[in-house]
């Protein structure tokens, strides 16, 4: 995709907003020339909001969501019907990004920062196109930015254009990146969807998040790298270590020596991962070996099949 790098620093900010503008108009179109209407379909089916209003009972037709059916109303008429709602509101999508170092481990290809910038703008795009509001809060431990949600195409595409434009934090920054929750509870609506894209290390819950899993409806979106799952690695390399922070260069099966603490290391994160989002439809890990849109595409089908289950 390109999203803006270290190396671009250097570039006018007009110059940045420009190239931005860019990319954000090629990822849209992307949208539109695969399907846009089904892709924008998924999305809803998949992050329709809570708060909905009783308004008739309706038949079901092919393609309505089963979880809609009233099945006295049916039993008695020898027919599906359907309940009809009305939104009590329009849908508040946020993108929360924590942009850590981590995020850009790779070891070819793209990185993980890249591939989730992508798949936020996407996300956003999908927003714009079902007309709900979209907000941010962006941050990478010294910088933080925050849009409220709005219905303003402008101000959508000024946060897009925001993530599009923010610069990678240097791998080896250690600041302790920190999301106030305590804030997004007073500054965003009751049943908000919190969209958060980041690499989600081991950490225990903050202060605030039962309050928040009440309030909103948090999901938690990260990338893997397929080679992280193959190490000790078999080729000379430097990456980034999530053990200790520090960017090391590792010669051919070296990382034997590091095995059993990396284990631990990831064993901590997925028990942490599923802790902060215990229901299954409200967490996906995507592969950067595949693309952003494919693989929104694919977990939009994941969260729509595991909560018509209930």
């Amino acid at each position: 995709m390109g999203p803006r790098s270290r190396s671009d620093a250097s570039q006018s900010p007009k110059e940045s907003s420009a190239q931005a503008g860019l990319l954000l108009r090629r990822l849209e179109w992307r949208i539109r020339r695969s399907s846009g209407w089904i892709v924008s379909g998924q999305y809803r089916s998949a992050l329709r909001g809570k708060g909905r209003e009783f308004d008739s009972v309706v038949k079901y037709e092919f393609g309505d969501d089963v979880r809609d059916i009233d099945w006295n109303v049916s039993a008695r008429m020898g027919e599906l019907y359907r309940k009809k709602f009305v939104e009590e509101r329009e849908l508040s999508l946020v993108l929360v990004f924590e942009d850590s170092p981590s995020l850009s481990f790779t070891l070819g290809g793209p990185t993980k920062r890249e591939f989730l910038l992508e798949c936020a703008v996407l996300v956003g795009i999908l927003a714009r196109m079902n007309r709900d509001r979209l907000g941010l809060w962006y941050t990478n431990g010294k910088e933080s930015r925050f849009y409220p949600p709005a219905r303003s195409w402008g101000i959508k595409a000024g946060c897009l254009t925001y993530l599009l434009r923010a610069s990678a934090p240097p791998i080896w920054e250690k600041t302790p990146i920190e999301i106030p929750w305590d804030f997004l509870l007073r500054a965003l609506p009751r049943h908000s969807i919190l969209f958060w894209l980041g690499d989600f290390p081991p950490r225990s819950k903050p202060r605030y998040w039962e309050e928040i899993r009440r309030r909103f409806q948090p999901i938690g979106f990260r990338a893997l790298d397929p080679r992280e799952e193959d190490l000790p690695l078999l080729a000379p390399a430097e990456i980034f270590d999530p053990v200790t922070g520090q960017l090391l260069e590792r010669a051919p099966g070296s990382f034997r020596e590091d095995w059993h603490g990396f284990q631990q290391w990831w064993e901590k994160r997925e028990e942490a991962w599923e802790s902060f989002f215990p229901h299954p439809a409200n967490r996906w890990t995507a592969r950067t070996s595949d693309s952003p849109l494919r693989a929104l595409v694919a977990f939009f089908r994941h969260r729509m099949r595991l909560l018509r289950r209930g």
